[in-house]
């Protein structure tokens, strides 16, 4: 099994930037939505992400070499492939039938399953402080997600379709991130992501139309490029910093995105009303967010046995 390089404080740092990117992400989704379709959105975004890096890797002569496929397990690189895809899928699909902050608070089951599986596959062990820490963490949300999940099971049609969507989606990339932890043995997470995009893009290229992107204005065209481009940078970071980190730990740090999205969204609806709608957050969702915060940071930083 993968073992992580022990450089906590670079895995920490790339997991804060994986946070801030992935809580900005569904405002910009959202916006594209209302004028392209998933599948062109999805393909453009995994297209665009292996074009830079092919570019990047290329132009640093590390792109994979034929004894670096050979050793690594095609059939966990085709699983990884092929559950990440599924996961953009099922998350764009409900985030359209749902919004931007309820789509974070279920996708959170993610980091939470990739926890789980690190304490199973990779014999990862939580201290006691870690064990209160996901206690914490598990009242935080039930506190900061109070309204939202009321929301989840007095709505009906397609607000409960997108939520059934965006939990299979967080199960699709639990599995993703489990596999991609391993190949790291093997390749480095630059290298796989390369595979993992040109793969994705490749799925997607059937379904995509390319002619609708052309008929977007300046507005939109921008705010689809920062969805490629968060997508290269974001995968790239949580990629590395699984290299130097703990799955379990990685996974704590990355429940902290719905307030990076909530928070936005406050921001940019303040701003831009007929952009994003308001989602209202109490003084009691304000008390949860603080035991989130507080759990996770428990959760990352506490020692290992």
């Amino acid at each position: 099994m993968h073992q992580s390089s022990g450089r906590w404080r670079l895995g920490l740092g790339l997991s804060l930037l994986t946070v801030f990117l992935w809580g900005i992400l569904p405002i910009a989704l959202a916006v594209t939505l209302q004028v392209l379709d998933v599948y062109t959105i999805i393909w453009f975004r995994f297209l665009v992400s292996f074009v830079l890096l092919a570019v990047f890797l290329g132009m640093r002569g590390k792109l994979p070499n034929s004894q670096q496929l050979r050793s690594s397990s095609g059939k966990l690189l085709a699983i990884a492939t092929l559950f990440l895809a599924l996961n953009y899928f099922l998350f764009m699909q409900g985030l359209a039938l749902t919004s931007p902050a309820n789509a974070q608070v279920l996708i959170q089951l993610a980091p939470l399953l990739l926890s789980f599986g690190g304490l199973v596959i990779f014999q990862e062990r939580y201290t006691l402080h870690q064990w209160i820490g996901v206690s914490i963490l598990a009242s935080g949300y039930i506190v900061f997600f109070r309204e939202q999940l009321t929301n989840l099971i007095t709505s009906q049609g397609t607000y409960i379709l997108g939520s059934g969507l965006i939990f299979l989606g967080a199960v699709a990339w639990a599995i993703y991130a489990l596999s991609q932890k391993q190949l790291l043995q093997s390749l480095s997470s630059a290298n796989i992501m390369l595979i993992i995009y040109g793969g994705c893009a490749l799925l997607f290229t059937p379904f995509a139309k390319p002619e609708t992107i052309l008929s977007l204005n300046s507005f939109y065209l921008l705010i689809l490029l920062f969805c490629a481009l968060n997508t290269l940078v974001a995968y790239g970071a949580f990629a590395e910093s699984l290299e130097h980190w703990e799955a379990s730990r990685v996974s704590a740090v990355l429940t902290s995105v719905p307030i990076v999205t909530l928070s936005s969204v406050a921001l940019v609806s303040s701003f831009l009303p007929d952009l994003i709608p308001t989602e209202s957050l109490t003084l009691i969702g304000i008390f949860g967010a603080f035991l989130v915060v507080t759990g996770s940071i428990a959760i990352a930083l506490g020692k290992t046995d």
